[in-house]
């Protein structure tokens, strides 16, 4: 007769449930694992054995078959060893069959039976509550599995608690949620210490509030990164909705530090160096790349001509669905990245383009060649493009500017909960970043003489249709940051100075 206990095989952020069921039969001993198990699935049985020898356990001379159902679908991780161990251990009659079974199970077993923690936990407990079981995981896991209430969650330090709990001899302790993390925004580091810049910082701001994606141009020094390290501390801290989807994600990768979730938006700061896989997600098991490790968040591109032409374009897609597939010989899965995008740039090689005593003799050549590293299409997904000149001296020695991050956080938290309040009851509308088709027409209608002036700036500057709209969701911001309810002349006329900075007429 063969019993069963419960798990989970992660597809993406999502936890498909997988049956581990155990037979004993007549025969030669053997120990085999069967359902497409990778090669950390079928090492489990070694595991195993040692974990429960060093509870003087010792396995029966049978054949010992363990399936994961369902069959066909592919096993990944080390997270197996406990549902296997516990399933085997029913079977040898020294588990209730029932308890076991209405457990869902995940773990590594390390040869004296403790047990590891995984990535994934998050995730299982979301399958288990929706199935009505307890979850029994690691105790490094279990202040971030605590988290979903709906279910009670069991942290055990090694295989001796969970067969006390599960006998009944010892019941455990249901784990508690761990500690959230503080809103980043207190620690991040403020607008008030950056000297001039006041348009870069306006730009900035906009992009914050309506998740506009920005790309910064100008020579070395200029504080483009400097500004770009500071975005966060103006962004509002996650909704409880948004910082679930987040957290899910870096369950899944295995970052969630002491099972913490935080409300803070996540900031992704990629050296150019980056591959293809380190952005949009991959490797042997299809994990989340850069892109998705920051979904509610800040994705950081600087010096964006030095990436490669290839791997920048991957971001095409994703940029505009909020969503990236990632698709291997063995797996096909889709993350979430809904990311507010920041790039940097040089004008040049040599960064001094602008500078008639330091370009080089290429000019202004040169910094065409390089900018045009950068296709074409990922460009004008840029919402926001301006020039960041270099900060003069003298401004270097004057005080504080009067408002930092806290002021700029204020209108954006204000902004934001006037696009909550737009797009309640819209499943996939957070910001006016996301708003398409008949919802940006109701949301940005714009009067005969602000829409001529916006039809005779894309007529002289070629923008395409992209550009069109994106230049309307702009200036939505921009009223919302003003508190105006209709979109008028002055606010597409800033969205446009934005849009058009780096543009020439044909």
């Amino acid at each position: 007769m063969a019993v069963s206990c419960h798990t989970v095989a992660l597809d993406g952020v999502d936890a498909r449930p997988v049956e581990v069921q155990c037979a004993l039969s007549p025969g030669l001993p053997a120990f085999s694992i069967v359902g497409l198990p990778d090669k950390a699935v079928s090492e489990a049985r070694e595991r195993v054995r040692a974990a429960l020898s060093a509870l003087s356990i010792s396995l029966p001379s049978k054949r010992i078959t363990i399936n994961l159902a369902p069959a066909d679908l592919p096993k990944e991780g080390s997270h197996f060893d406990l549902p296997i161990a516990l399933a085997l251990l029913s079977a040898l009659d020294m588990l209730p069959a029932d308890k076991v079974a209405d457990t869902v199970a995940l773990g590594e077993l390390s040869l004296d039976g403790r047990l590891v923690a995984v990535p994934g936990a998050l995730p299982a407990a979301l399958m288990a509550a929706a199935h009505g079981k307890a979850l029994m995981c690691p105790a490094n896991s279990g202040p971030e599995a605590a988290w979903v209430a709906a279910t009670d969650v069991f942290a055990p330090d090694g295989l001796d608690g969970v067969l006390r709990h599960l006998s009944g001899q010892a019941p455990l302790p249901a784990a508690t949620p761990g500690a959230a993390e503080a809103d980043a925004s207190v620690a991040a580091p403020d607008f008030s210490d950056v000297r001039g810049q006041e348009t870069a910082k306006r730009a900035l701001e906009i992009a914050a509030a309506g998740r506009h994606h920005i790309l910064m141009v100008g020579p070395p020094g200029s504080g483009k990164s400097m500004m770009a390290r500071r975005l966060p501390g103006i962004l509002p801290p996650l909704s409880a909705k948004e910082a679930l989807e987040t957290s899910l994600v870096h369950s899944v990768a295995g970052r969630l530090k002491d099972g913490a979730v935080s409300r803070a938006r996540p900031f992704q700061d990629i050296h150019h160096t980056a591959s293809s896989a380190a952005i949009t997600g991959g490797g042997r098991s299809a994990g989340p790349g850069a892109v998705s490790l920051a979904h509610n968040g800040v994705l950081f591109l600087d010096e964006l001509p030095e990436f490669n032409r290839n791997v920048l374009d991957c971001l095409r897609q994703p940029l505009e669905t909020g969503q990236i597939t990632v698709s291997r010989a063995a797996a096909h899965v889709t993350y979430p990245c809904r990311v507010l995008l920041v790039a940097a740039a040089n004008p040049c090689r040599c960064g001094y383009m602008a500078d008639a005593g330091r370009a080089c003799a290429r000019a202004p050549v040169c910094g065409q060649d390089y900018l045009g590293k950068v296709s074409g299409p990922l460009l004008d997904r840029f919402d926001l493009r301006l020039e960041v000149p270099p900060v003069a001296f003298t401004d270097l020695d004057l005080p504080p500017p009067a408002e930092g991050s806290a002021e700029m956080a204020a209108r954006v938290a204000q902004a934001r909960h006037a696009q909550s309040s737009r797009f309640e009851g819209h499943a996939h509308l957070y910001s006016n970043a996301d708003a398409d088709g008949p919802q940006l027409d109701e949301i940005a209608e714009l009067d005969t003489e602000t829409r001529a002036l916006l039809s005779r700036a894309a007529d002289r500057f070629g923008l395409s249709a992209r550009g069109y709209q994106r230049v309307r969701r702009v200036a939505r911001t921009i009223a919302d940051l003003e508190g105006a309810t209709d979109i008028a002349l002055p606010h597409v006329a800033e969205a446009l100075s934005y849009r058009l900075a780096m543009s020439s007429p044909p």
